[in-house]
This record gives structure tokens, C-alpha cells and sequence, in this order.
């Protein structure tokens, strides 16, 4: 019987010993992999995993800050965008203010801005040095395009058309919501390497906006004069990155 014991014993250690180095050899099977794919220089799935999600959320991170005057958007708006497509294109985000003139009170704007800048041609080359760094890295926009949507908060504006206005007279618009588009020009300056701080460039831009509504009245009525429906805005781009 004692006999027996003590095989069995020998039995269990012996297993117990083998499930351990099966174990450690995975183990070390699992680091080797590790190490011969960091020597290779090949990220694993799981870096490839957490680096994409970096990415996506940086992606989120808005790389322009803008502040505007007028455009249908308010006396001043002001946010945040992202720059993509080389720099051709951007997608802005502002909030204005519409003071009170005609109204009791002041007025709140949201804006969503698309802007499309084909060209940007340099006025100096920023790589050459010169004895005034504000000489260097200038360029010009001659054209920008613009397509924006805004909204005025307020319960004297509405979606849909009131009953006392004629059936179908304002069947598609709203004062609600208004699509402007608007044409404009840009300087652009780069900030050099050894004075940036918190930006890359700064912009200059104006712009010749008008919206659905201003173009309605100018296509019913002809004798509208172009200084009715096209206002003037000019504003201030920061470009962080």
C-alpha cells in the first residue's frame, strides 16, 4: 500500500513538472516571437491595434483656429476647423453673435463651414535665410470657395413656412437655416522654426458671401443691385499643425 502511495506521488509530480514546462516553453516561444518581430522591425497586431486608435483620435484634435467678421454668420464668429487633403481643403466650426439692433435682444449663430483653396502660390522662399525673418515664408491664395451652412437661435426664426405668408411662397427656405457660398483671397505668412509657439502660419482672408435667400430675390427681381445680396467679411486663421 505504501508503495503504491509513493508511485502515485511520483506520478502527479511528474505531470506537474511537464505542465510547468510546457508552460515556459510557451512562455519563451511567446517572448522569442515578441523579440524576433521587434528585431525585424515589424510592429504586432496589438501595437498596429493601439496605434490606429492613437491615430483616429488625433484625428479629432482641430488643427485651425478662426475668428471672422459679418459673412451672414454675425458681427464676429469664432472657432475651431481642420485642415486635410493637402491643405486644400477645411472644415470649419464657429459660433457667432448677432448684436441686438432691430430686436430686444442678442442673437446666438452656428456656422458649418467648407472651404476649398486650389492654389497657394509662394511670395518668398521660406528655406533661404534673410536678414529679416519676417521676410520669409509668405504666400498668397488668389482664390478660395467657400460653402457654409448657419443657423440663428431664436423663436422669431422658423423651419417651415407661417400661415400668413401666401400657400407655397417660401415653400424650400426657411429663416431658419441659410446656405451661403462665398469667394475670397488669402495671404498666408509661416511662422519660422525658431519663433513658433503655439502656431505654424497665420492667415489673412476675405471673402464675398451672399446666401439662398439674397440670390432669390437678386434671380425674381433683376433691378436688385449686387451691394444688396454680397457682403464683406474678413477674418484671422491660426494653423497649430
Amino acid at each position: 500500500m505504501k508503495w503504491n502511495r509513493f508511485t502515485f506521488s511520483l506520478l502527479l509530480m511528474g505531470l506537474s513538472l511537464a505542465a510547468q514546462a510546457e508552460d515556459t516553453i510557451g512562455t519563451n516561444a511567446a517572448q522569442a516571437a515578441d523579440s524576433i518581430s521587434t528585431k525585424s522591425g515589424q510592429p504586432s497586431r496589438y501595437d498596429r491595434f493601439v496605434e490606429k486608435r492613437h491615430q483616429q483620435w488625433d484625428a479629432l484634435i482641430p488643427t485651425q483656429f478662426v475668428i471672422q467678421n459679418a459673412g451672414n454668420m454675425g458681427l464676429f464668429s469664432a472657432g475651431a476647423g481642420w485642415s486635410y487633403a493637402h491643405g486644400h481643403l477645411e472644415t470649419h466650426v464657429l459660433f457667432g453673435y448677432i448684436p441686438a439692433h432691430q430686436s430686444t435682444r442678442g442673437k446666438l449663430t452656428t456656422t458649418v463651414k467648407e472651404n476649398y483653396i486650389p492654389w497657394r502660390l509662394p511670395l518668398s522662399k521660406g528655406h533661404e535665410p534673410q536678414a529679416n525673418p519676417l521676410a520669409r515664408g509668405w504666400s498668397v491664395s488668389p482664390l478660395t470657395a467657400s460653402i457654409y451652412l448657419n443657423t440663428v437661435y431664436g423663436h422669431e426664426f422658423w423651419k417651415s413656412q407661417p400661415r400668413r405668408y401666401p400657400n407655397k411662397y417660401y415653400e424650400f427656405m426657411s429663416t431658419k437655416f441659410r446656405l451661403n457660398v462665398a469667394l475670397g483671397q488669402s495671404i498666408t505668412w509661416q511662422i519660422p522654426h525658431e519663433h513658433r509657439r503655439n502656431a505654424q502660419s497665420i492667415t489673412l482672408f476675405y471673402e464675398l458671401s451672399s446666401c439662398d435667400l439674397y440670390l432669390r430675390s437678386k434671380f425674381i427681381d433683376h433691378n436688385v443691385p449686387l451691394k444688396d445680396i454680397l457682403g464683406l467679411s474678413i477674418g484671422v486663421k491660426l494653423q497649430t499643425q
